[in-house]
């Protein structure tokens, strides 16, 4: 039975409910992420929606990813809001392509287009030059940025070298804005980029009939209709003054009334049913997170997607209950289904607790967008609260990893290296695709044996797009936050920055060390040796070419067979020099690798720190992925 004190605790707690039920907290609420300024007015937060009626300017949507509160305008372009100062009407901004990059290298002119807001006299311009064929003498390049024998500058917007057309003489041409006090006395190559790591300032403009609705309690709302703006009066009355005000309606209070009482009748079907009630609630609603919503909103800003959505009970009755597990990982179970037309295809069901779902978006919005031989087709994918899963062709020989190493050779048999060689090219080639043939640039960053999966003829096929980076093709320097991929494979400028910029060439990296395990765990490599550098087979690979030492190196094979290994090794090792800028691109390891051995140089020694010091450096420096021992390839 209801308790009667509760139901006296109500009533009047609904009478103040419709006393208040116009106030401005009512109509428009005020909201945060987790890392960010409070958001409001004319700001306002995306939850898979359109705005609140009336509550801010349409283009003012923010969304919260991974806890930090992002500004997209527009769309393709992320900046971390720092600050908002409601009082001047400022919002401060850090660019998310240059955040914390020890060689920042800024992406985007200002402004933002036809947004309103302004230029802050906080701020100052300056002006990039990004691979510059010619120069001036005497003028200091960023160093970090040589790209070859080209070259690129930074200067205050204005202060350019005079009598020299820079245009002319460089690619590419980005100005953006700096705040002023960050620019001092100690020269701009210094630092500026400290200046784009703070970020900068914007203005926006309100009407004055604003800052008089404020100041008589109400609160300041916008009409995308008539471009103008409204004022929401605290009681709905008279009582507001301030002109452009706009009174709530008897109706929309009446409206407003109607539906708190209806939450007050389903309050005490709650407490009259709590326990069946809630836990069905609980079942249907519960788990729609925060961050899924933002996800629903990123996802739905990308714009419409080729592949098909399903439900989870359709992903149920595609796999007959998840009966055929085909393997298990960190990210969650791959099961055996079938879409009902005939088409067998392999599920991947996500843990619920698998991040906050960056890996997910990264999977479906970068492998949606691919259509090639070599790269692993998506069909589509499963997103309700927090059951998600990835439907893909399927791949009946499984991952490459185990048909190279001999310890899984009694059941699976080794491939010929014919077929080895084979492999390489296609994974070769899926690579150079998302490089270079996408509408949009793919930088996968976690190439490794279990992520390159083989069909029924041994066609190779790139799979796990969860790490990967979509970017612009005009640009060849992305930026990262943290690292990201596999020990062993990850290249070295991921994690130390001062080596160089992460690029389409760090999956050449990625690239190389898969070929030379191909090799490595085909002849499986297994020495007793004391040093253990020498068990570091790159190391140990490129003495025994050095000394000709064919017997040690190839063993018992034919003389084709020792071509090809001989080729994918010298390949390998090109692809992991420490230098990006020494690494070839994928095309050039395509024609390496389908021209003839006579035409390949043996690459210099790369330069590779000691394994097991690496490794314990890097586990300090980074948050991994997963630290593999393969980082030895002696086995």
């Amino acid at each position: 039975m209801l308790n009667l004190k509760f139901v006296c605790f109500l009533v009047p707690l609904f009478l103040f409910f419709l006393n208040s039920s116009a106030t401005n907290s009512t109509i428009c609420p005020t909201d945060n992420c987790l890392i960010g300024p409070q958001i409001r007015y004319p700001f306002w937060l995306s939850q898979g929606s359109s705005p609140p009626q009336l509550c801010g300017y349409q283009e003012f949507s923010f969304l919260c990813v991974s806890g930090y509160t992002i500004f997209s305008p527009p769309p393709g372009r992320y900046y971390y809001v720092k600050h908002i100062n409601y009082n001047n009407q400022s919002i401060h901004l850090v660019d998310f392509d240059t955040a914390n990059e020890t060689c920042p290298r800024a992406l985007h002119d200002f402004p933002f287009g036809t947004l309103p807001l302004s230029h802050s006299p906080l701020n100052m311009d300056i002006t990039f030059y990004y691979n510059c064929s010619s120069y001036p003498s005497g003028v200091t390049p960023i160093r970090c940025l040589t790209s070859g024998l080209k070259e690129s500058f930074v200067f205050v917007a204005g202060n350019e070298t005079s009598g020299f057309d820079w245009s002319k003489n460089c690619e590419e041409k980005v100005s953006v804005a700096v705040l002023k006090d960050q620019i001092t006395s100690g020269g701009l190559m210094e630092e500026f980029v400290g200046a784009l790591n703070e970020g900068f300032v914007l203005d926006w403009q309100t009407p004055e009939s604003c800052d008089e609705c404020e100041a008589s309690d109400g609160l300041c709302g916008y009409s995308d209709d008539t471009k103008g703006m409204l004022c929401f009066c605290k009681d709905g009355s008279n009582s507001c003054s301030g002109r452009g005000k706009t009174r709530l309606s008897k109706l929309t209070i009446g409206l407003i009334a109607g539906g708190i009482g209806a939450l007050l009748m389903i309050c005490i079907i709650i407490i009259c049913l709590r326990r069946k009630l809630l836990s069905i609630l609980s079942e249907k609603f519960g788990k729609k997170t925060k961050n899924d919503q933002d996800i629903e909103a990123f996802m739905r800003n990308q714009g419409p997607l080729s592949i098909k959505r399903y439900t989870f009970s359709e992903i149920k009755k595609m796999t007959n209950s998840f009966q055929v597990k085909l393997g298990e990982g960190g990210y969650g179970s791959v099961y055996e289904g079938n879409t009902g037309n005939n088409c067998p295809v392999a599920v991947k069901v996500l843990n619920a607790s698998k991040g906050n779902g960056e890996e997910f978006i990264n999977e479906v919005l970068s492998i949606s967008r691919t259509s090639h031989v070599n790269i692993v087709s998506l069909l589509g994918f499963c997103f309700e609260s927090d059951r998600k899963a990835l439907v893909y062709e399927l791949m009946p020989n499984g991952s490459l990893e185990k048909y190279i190493h001999k310890r899984d050779l009694d059941t699976n048999p080794p491939l010929s290296w014919e077929r080895l060689l084979q492999i390489a090219e296609g994974i070769a080639k899926g690579l150079e695709y998302l490089h270079r043939g996408c509408n949009t640039k793919i930088l996968h960053f976690d190439i490794k044996p279990n992520n390159i999966l083989l069909d029924k003829n041994f066609c190779p096929k790139i799979s796990d797009f969860g790490l990967a980076k979509l970017c612009s093709k005009t640009h060849s320097i992305v930026s990262m936050l943290d690292a990201r991929g596999t020990l062993g494979y990850i290249a070295p400028e991921v994690w130390n920055r001062n080596i160089g910029g992460v690029s389409h060439k760090s999956d050449v990296y990625s690239y190389g060390m898969l070929v030379l395990e191909m090799v490595g765990g085909r002849q499986n490599f297994n020495r007793e040796v004391g040093d253990l550098s020498d068990t570091y087979f790159p190391h140990w690979v490129y003495r025994q070419i050095e000394l000709e030492n064919n017997e040690e190196l190839y063993g018992a094979m034919t003389e084709d067979e020792q071509e090809i290994a001989k080729k994918m090794i010298i390949v390998g090792l090109w692809c992991i020099q420490t230098n990006p800028s020494d690494r070839p691109p994928m095309n050039r390891v395509i024609e390496m690798l389908e021209g003839s051995l006579e035409q390949l140089q043996i690459p210099p020694k790369p330069f590779i720190f000691n394994p097991a010091i690496t490794e314990r450096e890097y586990c300090d420096t980074a948050n991994l992925v997963s630290v593999s021992s393969e980082y030895q390839y002696g086995r």
